[in-house]
C-alpha cells in the first residue's frame, strides 16, 4: 500500500501532450487574441497533461469524457515528436510543463490552445 501512495503521488507517471486541431479553429476571436504572434504556416495545437497514458487520454477527448471541446470538436491526431522527449513526469512537473510547452510553441509560432 506504501508503494501506491507513493506511486500516485509523487511517481513519474504524468505526461504532456500536444494535439494538432483543424485549422478551422483559426477562426475564433478567442484564438486569435491568445495568437497574436502566430505563424500561419503552423498548425493550431492543443496543449495539455494527464496521469492516463497519452493516447488514452486523446481517446477520452475525442469521446467527450472530460474532454476540452476544443479536441473533442477539432482534434485530428497527437503531435508525439512535440512532447514524447518530456515525459514522464511527476505531477507537479507536469503541471509547469504544459504551461512552458505551451508558450514555447506559442513563441514559436504556433496557435496554441490549452496550456493553463
Amino acid at each position: 500500500m506504501r508503494f501506491l501512495k507513493k506511486f500516485f503521488k509523487g511517481g513519474k507517471h504524468y505526461s504532456v501532450y500536444v494535439v494538432r486541431l483543424d485549422n478551422k479553429v483559426k477562426q475564433f476571436e478567442k484564438v486569435f487574441d491568445l495568437n497574436r504572434g502566430r505563424d500561419l504556416e503552423k498548425p493550431c495545437v492543443y496543449v495539455g497533461m494527464t496521469g492516463l497514458k497519452v493516447s488514452e487520454r486523446f481517446k477520452n477527448h475525442k469521446n467527450g469524457h472530460k474532454s476540452s471541446s476544443w479536441v473533442h470538436k477539432y482534434g485530428i491526431a497527437l503531435m508525439p515528436a512535440l512532447y514524447e522527449h518530456l515525459n514522464p513526469m511527476t505531477y507537479k512537473e507536469a503541471v509547469k510543463m504544459e504551461g512552458d510547452l505551451a508558450e514555447d510553441l506559442r513563441r514559436r509560432g504556433y496557435t496554441v490552445l490549452g496550456g493553463h
